[in-house]
């Protein structure tokens, strides 16, 4: 009877509180974004906020990831790789609630913004001009975008962001973009080119006002084996 009255105890003070938020990053023209929601009701109502909510029952983590963001966003069939929990006891002001972060890379132009369920309005900031968002949530984004840096750096992640022919000018401006740093385009050249990712094709830019630069398309081989085998790219 003891026993049983503890394991009661235990279950009535157990967390029974998960929800799911997602950090967006989509690429469009040379520019990082992430794609943020405005609440339409509930304590964060006007606030701007990561899109996520409340996991079913009856449903798997991932599963709720993607239907949160569709029913928000109106995005779906998107990768999304899933980051960790934010569980910190005072992250969400009424009571305990842990959340499973995930994030996603991608191009912007393929995909169209719906706000919808809790969403008044959902549309893309730019990294440098996110506004102040509810609970923890800058906390997710900034751990995201430090998650993506580290995975540009050891994967070829994003590039299918580029056009299927690009010069290595917009490579490099990729991964200035994401990295939020500058680069010296000898350096870069010399280091993308010595992993072998690309092939270089008999052809250059057209309909340019600047002298047309070289036009290049990744080996699908060796993109696939540096996807999975990883490679360690420093500037």
């Amino acid at each position: 009877m003891v026993r049983e009255e503890a394991l009661a105890k235990t279950e009535h003070a157990a967390m029974n509180a998960i929800t799911i938020d997602c950090v967006i990053f989509g690429f469009d023209n040379g520019i990082l974004e992430v794609l943020l929601v405005e609440h339409a009701e509930g304590i964060s109502k006007g606030k701007w906020a990561l899109p996520g909510g409340w996991i079913k029952k009856k449903e798997s983590i991932d599963d709720a990831a993607h239907r949160l963001l569709a029913d928000l966003t109106g995005l779906d069939n998107i990768y999304l790789e899933q980051l960790k929990a934010f569980g910190e006891p005072n992250r969400f002001p009424l009571r305990r609630v842990i959340t499973i972060g995930y994030y996603a890379l991608i191009k912007k132009e393929d995909y169209n913004i719906k706000a919808g369920f809790t969403a008044s309005d959902a549309k893309w900031y730019r990294i440098n001009e996110i506004p102040n968002l509810i609970y923890d949530h800058n906390e997710i984004l900034n751990y995201s975008l430090t998650h993506l840096r580290n995975r540009v750096r050891q994967a070829p992640i994003g590039f299918n962001l580029l056009p299927e022919k690009f010069t290595l000018l917009q490579l490099m401006h990729l991964y200035e973009e994401i990295l939020g740093i500058e680069m010296d385009k000898s350096n870069f050249r010399r280091k993308i080119l010595h992993m072998k990712l690309l092939v270089a094709l008999d052809e250059k830019q057209q309909d340019v006002s600047h002298r047309a630069a070289k036009l290049y398309k990744f080996d699908p081989a060796i993109y696939d084996k540096l996807t999975k085998k990883g490679f360690n790219f420093e500037f």
